[in-house]
C-alpha cells in the first residue's frame, strides 16, 4: 500500500473537520455530562469539587476547568494507598469492570466494558494503518494496559495483530520477516534494534522485509531516529501519546506537524504551579480530562508530561489543537524505554541493600537508545553486589540496567534519586 493511500481518509470525518468552534460547543457539552457523573459516582472528584466551593452545573466550559485542582500521575499510588483500590476516582464498582491493570509504579488502572475504551482505533487509523495490515504490538503485555489497549484498538479498524510483547529481539525478527509484517507498533529504540539484529544477521532489512508503517510512543521519537527510518528504510513512521490513566491523548496525521488533540477528551496545556491554562505556543504540563467514560470519570488529570501547542489550521483537514512536541517531564517521574520509573522505586532498590549509602538512577540517550544507570555509594566492598542488584532493578523497575560503583562526591545533584541527562534535538 502506497503512503499516499495510508494517509487519506479519516476515521470520523465530520468530527474530526468540524470547525473548532462547534467542536467546542460539542465538547463542553460532553464535559458537563462528565462532571456530573464524577460528582455523583466518583467520591474523590466530589471532594475536590466541594473543595473548590463548585457544584457540578458550574463547570460549563473549558474555562471553568481551571477551578478545580490538578490531580497528578505521582500522586496516584499514595492516593490508591489512602483510599484503596482506586483513590475513589472509580465511578463504578470494580467488580463491574473488564481488567485491572498494576502500571509501574504500582498504580491500578481499570478498564471497562465499552468497545474501543481507550479511544486508540480512530488515533491507529488517522496515522495510517489499514484493514489487512499484519501488525507486530511490540507494547506489554503483562499487567500494565499498553499490549491490549493497542491490540484491541488495532484489531477493531481491521489490522491482524501479532503480540510480540517486549524483548525477545531475535524472536522478532524472526516474526516480522516470516510472516511478512507491514506494521511496527512499540518504542521507536525497540524497532532501530530489530533491524540491526537483522542486518547482524546478514539480512537486507528494506529488501527482505515488508514493513511499511511504524507508529510509535512510549519514549521521544527524534528527528534523526524518523529520518534514519524514513528515509534509509522507507517506513512511514507517526507518533501518538497516550497512557494508562486516560488513553488517547493525541497523534500525527499525514502532515507530520504535532498531534492533533484526541476526541472525547479535553486537553488542557497549564502552568504546572497554577493549574492556569496557558495559550498556544506556552510550554506547561498536559492535563487530560475523560468524557464519555462513567468508568474512569477523572477530571484534570496531570499526566506529567510537558509541551505546547499550536492552533492554527492544519493542511491535513482536521481542526483541533495539536501538541508540538513533548519537552520534558514535570516532576521526577522518568519515562525510559517506554516504562515510568518513580523515585519511590528507585528508593524500594536501596532499601534492599544494606551496603548501599546513596544511589541515583542516571538515565541517558545513546544513539536514540535509553541508557538507565544505578550508580551506587557503597560503605563495603562491591563484590558480588552488581549481578544481585540487576536482578532487583529489573524485578521492581521492569527495566535492565547497568551498575557503576561510585564514590560520594560523583553524584550529581544528590536530591534526585533519578537524574535525566536525555537530550532532545
Amino acid at each position: 500500500m502506497s503512503k499516499d493511500q495510508r494517509l487519506r481518509g479519516y476515521y470520523d470525518e465530520q468530527l474530526e473537520t468540524l470547525p473548532w468552534d462547534e467542536k467546542k460547543r460539542i465538547l463542553e457539552n460532553q464535559l458537563q455530562r462528565a462532571v456530573m457523573t464524577a460528582f455523583q459516582e466518583a467520591p474523590a472528584m466530589r471532594e475536590k469539587l466541594q473543595e473548590a466551593g463548585v457544584g457540578p452545573t458550574d463547570i460549563r466550559s473549558f474555562e471553568d476547568l481551571q477551578t478545580i485542582s490538578i490531580t497528578p500521575k505521582a500522586q496516584m499510588r499514595q492516593l490508591q494507598q489512602a483510599s484503596p483500590p482506586f483513590g475513589g476516582f472509580l465511578g463504578v464498582e470494580p467488580d463491574k469492570l473488564r481488567r485491572i491493570y498494576s502500571s509501574p509504579g504500582a498504580i491500578f488502572d481499570p478498564e471497562g466494558h465499552q468497545a474501543d475504551y481507550w479511544r486508540l482505533q480512530g488515533v491507529f487509523f488517522n496515522t495510517g494503518f489499514r484493514p489487512g495490515d499484519r501488525v507486530l504490538n511490540t507494547f506489554s503485555y503483562h499487567l500494565t494496559p499498553g499490549g491490549l489497549m493497542c491490540d484491541e484498538a488495532l484489531s477493531g479498524i481491521g489490522c491482524t495483530v501479532v503480540p510480540g510483547g517486549v524483548g525477545n529481539t531475535e524472536t522478532q525478527v524472526q516474526l516480522m520477516a516470516e510472516l511478512q509484517l507491514t506494521g511496527y507498533v512499540g518504542v521507536p529504540s525497540f524497532l532501530q534494534a530489530i533491524i540491526e539484529r537483522a542486518e547482524q544477521d546478514g539480512k537486507d532489512f528494506r529488501k527482505d522485509f515488508h514493513l511499511e508503517i511504524a507508529v510509535t510512543a512510549g519514549e521521544m521519537l527524534t528527528d534523526l531516529s524518523r529520518r534514519r527510518l524514513e528515509e534509509d528504510y522507507g517506513i512511514l513512521v507517526r507518533q501518538f501519546l497516550a497512557t494508562a490513566d486516560v488513553g488517547a491523548i493525541g497523534y500525527e496525521c499525514g502532515q507530520k506537524n504535532g498531534m492533533h488533540f484526541a476526541d472525547f477528551r479535553v486537553v488542557e496545556v497549564v502552568d504546572p504551579e497554577t493549574g492556569k491554562q496557558l495559550g498556544a505556543g506556552q510550554v506547561g504540563e498536559v492535563v487530560v480530562t475523560l468524557l464519555e467514560n462513567p468508568v474512569y470519570p477523572l477530571i484534570r488529570f496531570g499526566t506529567g508530561d510537558l509541551s505546547y501547542y499550536e492552533e492554527e489550521p492544519c493542511p491535513c483537514g482536521r481542526t483541533s489543537p495539536r501538541l508540538m512536541k513533548l519537552l520534558g517531564r514535570v516532576d521526577q517521574v522518568t519515562k525510559v524505554r517506554g516504562m515510568f520509573i518513580h523515585p519511590s522505586q528507585v528508593q524500594e532498590v536501596i532499601a534492599a541493600f544494606p551496603e548501599i549509602q546513596a544511589a541515583q538512577a542516571v538515565v541517558e540517550r545513546e544513539q536514540d537508545t535509553d541508557r538507565l544507570t544505578f550508580r551506587v555509594v557503597l560503605g563495603s566492598s562491591p563484590e558480588g553486589l552488581a549481578s544481585n542488584l540487576q536482578e532487583k532493578i529489573r524485578s521492581v523497575l521492569k527495566l535492565r540496567a547497568d551498575v557503576a560503583f561510585i564514590s560520594e562526591g560523583d553524584i550529581k545533584e544528590p536530591d534526585k534519586l533519578i537524574l535525566d541527562l536525555r537530550k532532545w534535538d
